[in-house]
């Protein structure tokens, strides 16, 4: 939610009323879950501890949100490349800065052989092929398109534990993920996914906007030549 309403009031982007309902209804699905959770006895504890874990939790989505707005309006108008090097970059200080303060002793007592290391370098060739994406979801869709889709990402993990480490399941998670699949159909079918290329921001024709990859002004460049061709055509004719 923090997505869409960034993008409306900021970007001025204007949702479909089927794209509302999928949200909606993703947004039940995921209620589903957490009651599962709750049922389970998984969201149990200290009352104070679970407080704060679902303020950081919140903070989390909030801040991630906000992230993915902006990485749609930067890569709207400059180059992939550009957008993930200067992420890259600050990334690296942010977290260097963060982990030095926060997980020093953690770095201290690990342990570090040839299975962390291919853990580490699969896990960082994972997030760098995740994130290389990401740029073009933008251009081709939007945040909202990108942060939906995520919802899907803890049920995968879940069939991987379940066959894996033989995890149980309570029988609301499979309500629950028909639920989100059910939205996610109606805001990406019923909500013209493609046509949200276009970005409100960038003006009329796109003008303002980069011509890359998966971009809206790409598309008009291409179909501007297009009618050209054709219409010189015409005129040969």
């Amino acid at each position: 939610m923090v997505v869409v309403i960034i993008s409306f009031f900021i970007l001025r982007v204007r949702y479909r009323w089927t794209q509302i309902l999928g949200i909606l209804i993703c947004i039940g699905g995921v209620g589903i879950l957490i009651g599962s959770d709750h049922l389970n006895g998984i969201n149990g504890g200290d009352p104070a501890t679970k407080s704060k874990g679902n303020g950081f939790a919140v903070a989390g989505a909030t801040f991630y949100g906000l992230s993915n707005v902006f990485e749609e309006w930067f890569v709207s108008k400059r180059p992939v490349y550009e957008v993930l090097g200067f992420m890259g970059v600050f990334g690296i200080i942010i977290n260097g800065i963060t982990a030095a303060i926060f997980d020093r002793g953690q770095f201290a007592n690990a342990t570090w052989d040839g299975d962390v290391a291919g853990y580490i370098v699969g896990f960082t060739l994972a997030l760098t092929l995740f994130y290389s994406i990401a740029p073009i979801v933008f251009r081709m869709a939007s945040a909202a398109f990108y942060n939906i889709s995520l919802l899907t990402v803890g049920f995968w993990g879940t069939i991987i534990g379940i066959r894996v480490f033989g995890y149980s399941v309570h029988f609301m998670y499979p309500i629950a993920f028909v639920l989100i699949i059910i939205g996610l159909l109606i805001y990406f079918l019923m909500g013209t996914t493609l046509g949200e290329s276009k970005k409100p921001w960038l003006g009329e024709n796109q003008e303002e906007g980069h011509s890359g990859i998966g971009s809206a002004k790409k598309k008009a460049i291409k179909e501007a030549r297009h009618n050209v061709v054709v219409a010189d055509g015409a005129d040969r004719v």
